[in-house]
This record gives C-alpha cells, structure tokens and sequence, in this order.
C-alpha cells in the first residue's frame, strides 16, 4: 500500500502547518539534513542578488552558485543536501533511447548515446528544508556545458521502492512527481512545473499522452509562487563548488526551490527516491535523453504497521511457528475505514503509508486456537516500513478435547463414576467439578490448552 496523500492544488494552497517530515539516512550519500525550526530571514526582505520563495531561508541566487552570500542564510555550501554524479561521458554513460517520452512507463535504457555536447548532465542533489511554517525542497543541476537552444531538465520523485523491468528506474505509482525545470534559449530565470503520475481515467487527465497512465496537466509552480530557480552566468570556481567538485561555466548549473508542503498538503508523504533527466527540446512530448540514476532523498514521514503472528505447533517442533493466513482488522480514526491484512509465509502482514500515532489490531482468531491478547493496540512511527521490526506480535495456542469414557462388559453389571480436574499449574478451566456419570457412559471437556488434567474413574461393581 502506498502511502496516501492530499494533493492540494499549488493555486489554493493548505494553511501554514506544523508537519515535520523525519529523514531517513541514506547510506553512502548521506540523509537530507534540516535546518532549524527559526524564523526566516527571507519573510521580511530578500538580500540583494536573492529570488528565494518567502519563508524559505535556503539562497537561491539571480547568478546561480552554491556558496552561502549572506550571514544566517543557507545555500549548498553548508547544508547536507544528498547529491549523486553521473556516469563519465562516453560509452559507458547509459541514457535513454528508443523513442523513450516522459509518458513511456518504463524508458529505455541505453548506453552511449549521449555526445558532450548534447545535454549531458554530470550531477544533481536535493535537499530538504523544514522551517516553522513550510517545508522546502530544493534541487539543483550541473551539466558538461551550455548547449544551443532551450535547457529542460526534469526532477522525477518516486514513491515506490520496486524497481521497474529497465533495472535502474522505480516503478510508477499515482501521485509520483515530475517537477520540470524549463528555460528558454538566453534566459536566466526558469519556470518550473509540476505533473501526477496519473494510473486510471480518461485521457483528458494527462498532459499530453492519449492514455492514462501518463503524467497529468502541468501546473505552472512559478506563476503561482510556489517556485523560483536561476541558472549561473558567471563561472564559478572549484572552491566554492561544494559536492560538485570542478570549475563550472557559465550556464551549466541551475537551481530551484519549491514549496514542498503546497504540493504534498499535510498528510504523511514518502518519496524514496529521485533522479534527473533531460529532453531533446521543450516539447513535453520530446525524446528524453541523459539521465542520472535515482538516488535516495530519505523524504519520508510516513510509518507502517507490521504484525507478526506466531503459533505452537507440536508436530512442527517445539517454540513457535509462523503462522500464515490469519486475518487481522486495522482502526484508527487516522483511517478512512477499517483495512483488513493477511499474514503470509512468514507469518507477517503489513499496512504501509500510514500516519504516526496508535491503531487497534483485532485477530481473527482461526478456529482451534486461542489467543492470550485478540485485540491490541499498535503505536505507528514515522520513518518506518515493511522491512522494520515487528510494530505488534501475536501467539496463538492450539486447543485440545478431551473425552473419558467408561463401558462394561456385562451391559448394567458395573456403576463408574468419572471426576476430572485441572492441576493447580494448569490453565484453569472449569470442568464442572465432581460431575460424574453413571453407568456405561463418558465425560467430556473441550476447548483446553496445554497443560495436565487428571481425571479419576471409580469402577463400582
């Protein structure tokens, strides 16, 4: 299940809100860091040389760069943003081809097809920042050099870990991001939009595909003032160039903010990963071309629920036995309705994308068994999924009849009574104590769980 989230509208957006979104670690680049829950310097006037967003306290420079200019503000210099470089130019440089769009579901992935000079890109990174009122994601580009023409370069955030059947990108899920970053051929501010990966409906739903799935209607983030980026016209030195690494001329990197908490609203979001790619022009249906490999952006508040269920099982060993196909209903007032999961082979079953905070966990308790606790309660945190350690566990014990019963062998010629208890290290039960039966008969007890029960039978002649 992938995790819900409400898509308000960048022309109407959510009140200010108080969401924080935790950032997982992502290994080997490190995690998207946080800036410090203070008021920013970019509600009042914007410093000189700045186009930031309002609340935002992150730089983002009319002559792009990635050194922080003023005093208490952030740029790429001093923020832990996760970044990824592409493979070296040349034939070893994989990109896509075969006629892969923006829309084809799966692209294409080829090897070598990209000359230096054609809108090969050399690294990206983004960056997550949370203030007291929104958060603010914050992606920037680098490319080998300033090709002829208009520049479009795409971010595309991914909700789903699976990788689809080209091995390098994710599977498409509803509500996937692509956030275009469109510039026109001389100048230096772009406009940025946004597309949902749409999965169902009618075509008219979709930018430019004549079938869903496809990426829907573009919204214009910079018209609506949830966006604002610029591209460098000035080179900039190895030494101010943080994770990049080299020289950078003029018109080879480009940056820009968007209001993360317009776009994804205030429920629970998690977009794993992010890569970049470009477009042989400005046409939303053009050929795609390089690309730069998904990296983990560690985006991600959402929690899940993991439900481990155990079994005894005698003829399986001793200790307890994962036990599969059990039922289990999950409630919450965090939920729209009540969802029901089962375990599997492993004996786990799990609710992905969900609020932090507390459900109910009712068992349906398989026939032959008994359950010491049916009903609990599981506490969601954030940042956690499917592969976490178990949120609640549930035992489950099986039951045993027993039936004594007594038969003379001269029909009438012996009185029996029966009397059974329970030991006092026994499950108590109740056996309806002293009952007997006379006469050729038997007693009975059910539904017992393990344990020692004594039954004494009195033969009368």
């Amino acid at each position: 299940m992938m995790p819900h989230t409400n898509n308000p509208t960048p022309e109407s957006p959510t009140p200010q809100h108080r969401r924080r979104l935790r950032l997982a670690a992502a290994a080997g680049l490190g995690a998207l860091a946080i800036t410090a829950l203070v008021a920013s310097p970019a509600a009042a006037v914007l410093p000189a040389g700045l186009v930031s967003l309002d609340g935002s306290n992150f730089e983002i420079d009319s002559d792009a760069n990635l050194k922080v200019d003023n005093t208490g503000w952030d740029d790429w210099g001093n923020v832990a943003e996760t970044s990824k470089a592409d493979a070296p130019s040349g034939t070893g440089d994989n990109s896509f081809g075969n006629g892969s769009k923006e829309d084809t579901p799966v692209p294409s992935v080829v090897s070598g097809s990209i000359p230096p000079n054609k809108s090969d890109l050399k690294t990206f990174g983004v960056y997550l920042e949370e203030t007291s009122g929104d958060d603010f994601l914050h992606m920037f580009w680098h490319r080998v050099q300033d090709p002829t023409g208009t520049t479009n370069m795409d971010f595309e955030f991914n909700q789903s870990e699976d990788i689809s059947s080209n091995g390098v990108t994710p599977v498409r899920t509803a509500g996937d991001l692509l956030i275009q970053y469109d510039l026109a051929n001389g100048g230096t501010h772009p406009e940025l939009f946004l597309s949902r990966w749409v999965t169902t409906g009618n075509k008219s739903l979709c930018e430019a595909a004549n079938s869903t799935p496809c990426w829907g209607d573009r919204v214009n983030l910079t018209t609506s003032g949830d966006a604002t980026g610029s591209i460098n016209t000035s080179p900039i030195p190895k030494a101010d160039s943080d994770v990049i690494n080299s020289d950078i001329s003029p018109r080879t990197f480009g940056e820009a903010t968007v209001n993360f908490s317009h776009i994804v609203g205030d429920s629970c979001v998690a977009f794993g990963s992010a890569y970049l790619k470009s477009r042989s022009s400005d046409s939303f249906t053009a050929a795609l071309k390089d690309f730069i490999a998904p990296l983990d952006t560690g985006i991600n508040n959402c929690g899940a629920l993991v439900i481990s269920k155990t079994m005894k099982h005698a003829a399986s060993g001793t200790g307890d036995h994962p036990q599969e196909g059990v039922t289990f209903t999950v409630s919450s007032t965090l939920l729209d309705a009540d969802v029901d999961v089962v375990t599997d082979a492993n004996g786990e079953a799990c609710l992905a994308g969900l609020e932090s905070g507390d459900y109910t966990v009712t068992e349906t308790v398989p026939d032959g068994y008994v359950s010491a606790d049916s009903e609990q309660t599981a506490t969601v945190v954030e940042d956690t999924d499917c592969d976490s350690d178990p949120t609640v566990t549930f035992s489950n014990t099986p039951l045993t009849d027993i039936t004594v019963s007594v038969d003379s062998q001269v029909p009438g010629g012996t009185f029996s009574s029966i009397d059974c208890d329970n030991t006092a290290d026994s499950p108590d039960v109740d056996f309806n104590a002293d009952a007997s039966d006379s006469g050729d008969s038997s007693f009975g007890m059910t539904d017992l769980e393990p344990g020692t029960y004594i039954c004494t039978v009195v033969v009368d002649p």
